[in-house]
Formats: C-alpha cells, structure tokens, sequence
C-alpha cells in the first residue's frame, strides 16, 4: 500500500508485476485487463519491464485506497484482479509479483523505480527463472469425534474418574498427532531439500482461512525448479504413506509470491 496525494479527475500507476524485457514478455499485455478491467500495459526500463494499468487517483489515492481495503468484497475483486495479471505473465516466463496495491504517481515514478533498483530486480529475476512455487500444508486429522449424544451417554456410563481419564487420554492422543505432523513436515524439509532452492515458513492457516479438514500444523512454500516439480510431489506423496492421521496438501504451482522479496515493493511516499 502506498501513501500517494490524489488529485480529483487524475490517474496514477497501478504496478502488478516486473518481467524482463525480451520477446517472450512482450506478449503478456495483449488484451490483458487487471483492476477493474483497466488495460495493461508495459512500462519499460532497460532489460526489464513493469505490468502496469491506470486507475483513478481519487480511489487508489492513501485515504480512498485505505476505504477499498477495508471492504473485503472491494479487496477480494482487486485481490483477483491482481493474481490474474500475476498469473497470466508467470504463465509465459519469468515474473516477479508486487505487493497488492502497489501504486505510484505515474509511469515516470515506476521507470525510475526500474532504473535506481535495476540491480536488485535483476538478481530476483534471475534467481526465479525456470522455478514455481508449491505450497506445502500438513494437517493433523484425529479420528472421527464421538458425536455429542454419544460423548454425554459415555460420561453417563463411566465415573468421573474413568471419564477424566478418558478426556486426558483423549488429549494426549491429540497432541501426540500434532508433534508427528510437526516432525513429518520436518522430515518433508529434509527429503526435499536438494530438489528446492528456497523455503520460506507461513504462519498455520485457522478459521475462515483452513476450509479443509483437520488442523493446519505446517503451512510453507517452496521454490522450486520446475524440472522438479513431478519429483517433489512424489517425494511428499511416499512420505506420507503409513502415517495415519497426517496429511499432506501440495498445492501450485503458483508465481513466486513468497520470494518476492523487493524491499522497493513498498511503494512511495509523497512528494
């Protein structure tokens, strides 16, 4: 998010994504719509290139831009809009995503951001050519719970003590789960470890957030080249054979977002 001054009835620069500037890039922006079905188009740099579209100063200036995000359906539809320009550009090449509502003053802005970090766009580039990023998820997933008519006869049946017993007993079960989901995704670490170039640890994924079954014990991603891909999900698949109550979920493959790790991304203040 940046903190930009609007001005009514003018436009700034919405940036989704830096590419290198070659022929392969040079396709992405054909007929290619991002925020609010505003045409994208390249703002180039030397060797490489911003995905960029306008859009109104007055909305995605720092007090209408703070207002959209705190709508979660507005911030759902420019979240959407966001990855699909992403993901169109990572599906032709090498492409390295920018922070959700990155926005500056106008494409002069967004050239020199592309000239004064030149360097350090050209290592990430370099460093995610040819590579995808998987999600890695490991679930605890205990046996199917008593249902709670079942659960209240069986406290009738036992004594308080018995029952007391069988809570704890319950409870340690539960937590020896969670350590072997804990020490498989270690061991998942491990095993992949010469098949990924990078890996970068997310916070477990709760609520509204882990829709699936079970409890996210483990949420990572890693980078990986896309030679390994079929590899890597075979490694993960044969780890978890045998392990009862633990699942593994791989998901991708996605455009880097976790290792895009431009400390420009920012945006920029006013001026």
């Amino acid at each position: 998010m940046t903190s930009l001054v609007a001005t009514s009835g003018s436009e700034l620069s919405y940036v989704y994504a830096v590419v290198p500037q070659d022929s392969t890039s040079e396709r992405i922006t054909d007929a290619l719509k991002g925020v609010d079905e505003r045409t994208v188009r390249r703002v180039s740099e030397g060797a490489v290139a911003a995905l960029v579209s306008s859009v109104p100063a007055d909305t995605f200036g720092e007090q209408g831009l703070k207002a959209q995000l705190e709508d979660l359906a507005r911030l759902e539809g420019i979240a959407r809009a966001h990855h699909a320009v992403v993901e169109s550009a990572f599906a032709t090449g090498t492409v390295l995503p920018m922070r959700l509502a990155t926005v500056y003053l106008d494409d002069a802005r967004v050239r020199a951001l592309l000239r004064e970090r030149r360097a350090e766009f050209d290592i990430l580039l370099d460093r995610l050519r040819r590579h995808v990023e998987l999600g890695v998820k490991v679930y605890a997933e205990p046996g199917r719970p008593e249902s709670a008519e079942a659960d209240r006869r069986a406290a009738t049946a036992a004594t308080g003590r018995a029952y007391l017993q069988q809570r704890r007993a319950q409870r340690r079960s539960s937590q020896d789960l969670h350590r072997r989901a804990a020490a498989l995704a270690e061991e998942a670490a491990h095993r992949t470890a010469g098949l990924a170039a990078a890996r970068v640890v997310h916070r477990p994924q709760q609520g509204a957030l882990a829709p699936t079954a079970g409890t996210n014990i483990v949420n990572e991603a890693y980078l990986v080249p896309a030679s390994h891909e079929a590899r890597f999900r075979e490694v993960l698949h044969a780890l978890v054979q045998g392990s009862p109550g633990v699942r593994i979920d791989v998901t991708g493959p996605w455009a880097p977002y976790s290792f895009a790790t431009l400390t420009a991304q920012g945006g920029e203040a006013p001026r």
